[in-house]
C-alpha cells in the first residue's frame, strides 16, 4: 500500500514556529486529500488541517490564522507551518492520506496513518 513517514516536531517555546513534513510512498496512484490529526493525553484525536487535490484546505477553529498546510503534489509530501504556537497545541500530530493505489493491474482504495511525531510547546 502507501506508507506516511513525518518529521519535523520537537520542543518549542510558546510564541515559536515549527514546520511538520509528512511523506508518502509505495504504489501510488493519486492521492486525494492529505492531513495533520492531532492527540494530546486524554483527548480525543482531532482534525487540524487537511487539503484537497486542488488545493481547497479546511482548518479546526483553534488553529485558523496561526497554522497553513500545503503540498508539494511532485514529492507526494504534505506539510504543515505551525506559527505562534500554544502549550495548548502540545500533542502526537499524525498524518493521514487518502489515495488510490496499483496492486497489480488494479486500482485499490485505501488510507493510511503515519506513526506520529511529538510537538512540545513549552510556556
Amino acid at each position: 500500500q502507501v506508507q506516511l513517514v513525518e518529521s519535523g516536531g520537537g520542543l518549542v517555546q510558546a510564541g515559536g514556529s515549527l514546520r511538520l513534513s509528512c511523506a508518502a510512498s509505495g504504489s501510488i496512484f493519486s492521492i486525494n486529500t492529505m492531513g495533520w490529526y492531532r492527540q494530546a493525553p486524554g483527548n480525543q484525536r482531532e482534525l487540524v488541517a487537511r487539503i484537497i487535490n486542488g488545493g481547497r484546505t479546511n482548518y479546526a477553529d483553534s488553529v485558523k490564522g496561526r497554522f497553513t498546510i500545503s503540498r508539494d503534489n511532485a514529492k507526494n509530501t504534505v506539510y504543515l507551518q505551525m506559527n505562534r504556537l500554544k502549550s495548548e497545541d502540545t500533542a502526537v500530530y499524525y498524518c493521514n492520506a487518502d489515495y488510490q493505489w496499483r496492486e497489480g493491474w488494479a486500482i485499490r482504495t485505501g488510507g493510511s496513518w503515519g506513526q506520529g511525531t511529538q510537538v512540545t510547546v513549552s510556556s
